[in-house]
């Protein structure tokens, strides 16, 4: 405290001339119009951009909020917007409408834990589990398309395959041409992924769009996979060679939305029932 008044006394005419300097100009806003506007605008103006900068900062550190907010009514609306699609097949075929009482297709929101894209076998973790309703064999999709299918489950997180791992394989069908492939990752490249076993007579045509086939009964008919770069055939082969670009970046995948099929063990019992009398 004593170096401080010192300080203060060494130092007392500069002091007082800042003093003397802010009351000038204090009585000079105070008894001119001009200078008073002018301090005004150029204060409101400051305070006015100090107010910005705080407020963008506080939405900032909200975006988390904001994200699980936007992921959580995506998937609500995802599930309307199924149950509507439901209501409306079932007005056009009245002998369908008890059997559209269960909704097919139920949307759950996740945040992307971790997320690998340069192994072979790429796999993703997020943060709902068992006590979400998470199963193995879920389908997962985001807004921009497909992502994987759910490995293993524990109470609270999931372990996802993603589309790049080279041992998972999705039903799909070229959107315009109705032609049926499937779609499975040759660990080259993260953006692209290959379309296996298109007929020679299809003609592929770059640009033509790739989505599930729903044949599986995991993913719903019609999420967006990716578009054709690249279609080439060989004089022999009996398949086109096809490279899709996927729709999904999986180096930017932050929030996904796991997708519940009502129907897959009705129709996975049917069809092992059915595969073991004909055996």
């Amino acid at each position: 405290m004593e170096r401080l008044l010192k300080f203060i006394y060494e130092y007392r005419a500069f002091f007082t001339f800042i003093f003397l300097e802010l009351m000038c100009a204090w009585l000079i806003v105070e008894n001119n119009q001009f200078q008073s506007s002018r301090y005004f605008n150029s204060s409101n103006r400051i305070a006015a951009n100090v107010l910005g900068f705080s407020q963008g900062v506080r939405e900032y550190f909200s975006l988390r909020t904001i994200n699980n907010d936007l992921a959580h009514e995506n998937a609500i609306l995802r599930t309307a917007l199924e149950q509507r699609n439901q209501r409306i097949i079932a007005s056009r075929i009245p002998e369908l409408k008890k059997t559209m009482i269960n909704h097919r297709f139920e949307y759950i929101s996740a945040k992307v834990m971790s997320n690998s894209t340069d192994l072979y076998k790429n796999y993703i973790t997020v943060d709902k589990g068992k006590l979400d309703g998470i199963e193995p064999g879920m389908a997962v999709i985001s807004t921009l398309g497909a992502v994987g299918k759910v490995k293993s489950v524990s109470n609270h997180f999931s372990v996802l395959i993603s589309l790049l791992h080279t041992d998972e394989m999705v039903s799909c069908t070229i959107k315009q041409k109705d032609y049926f492939g499937t779609a499975q990752w040759d660990g080259a490249d993260s953006r692209f992924t290959a379309l296996r076993y298109i007929p020679r007579h299809a003609n592929p045509a770059v640009g033509d769009t790739v989505v599930t086939s729903g044949f599986n009964a995991v993913f719903p008919n019609g999420v967006l996979v990716g578009v054709i770069h690249q279609a080439t055939l060989s004089e022999e082969a009996p398949f086109w060679d096809i490279k899709v670009a996927l729709a999904q970046d999986f180096n930017r995948l932050s929030f996904v939305e796991l997708v519940k099929s009502n129907l897959k063990k009705e129709r996975d019992s049917l069809v092992s029932v059915t595969i073991g009398e004909i055996r």
